[in-house]
């Protein structure tokens, strides 16, 4: 896993969202830059499309849910990619979504100091794929364990 610079990561705010509201409205997309190693997070009501490079779709998305859990969405293959693909994408995220998760949680500190209780809020990760073996969701702990 990579380790965490705050001084890589540029948030940007969209569609009315501030730092501070609304919760449950907030849409995040958490893209990265392979040869800076920078991150780019936006927050809004909708994902940031726009942001997603589509050929190789290594965005993390997420949203609040109404449950009071914090969902996560990686895509693993889209069906073009091969299992073999599909299965080494899975092991990347997998090793990666540490640093994922404590991007999203500094990146959004404002929102986690204003309700305390976020931090406590569970991450369920949805791996997206055609791929039955590979496809399923994973309960990654609260963001207590992402502070950085």
């Amino acid at each position: 896993m990579s380790k965490f610079n705050a001084e890589k990561l540029s948030v940007e705010y969209r569609d009315g969202v501030t730092a501070r509201n609304p919760i449950l409205q907030r849409k995040y997309t958490l893209t990265h830059s392979d040869s800076t190693g920078e991150l780019f997070l936006t927050i809004g009501t909708q994902y940031a499309w726009d942001k997603v490079n589509q050929t190789t779709r290594d965005e993390v998305l997420g949203n609040w849910n109404s449950n009071g859990y914090y969902d996560v969405y990686v895509y693993l293959d889209q069906g073009e990619h091969d299992f073999a693909t599909a299965t080494r994408r899975n092991e990347i995220f997998k090793r990666e979504l540490p640093l994922a998760l404590t991007a999203i949680r500094y990146g959004d500190r404002y929102l986690f100091n204003q309700f305390p209780n976020l931090d406590s809020a569970f991450i369920i990760v949805h791996f997206i794929s055609s791929y039955p073996q590979l496809a399923r969701q994973e309960n990654w702990g609260t963001f207590h364990n992402f502070k950085d």
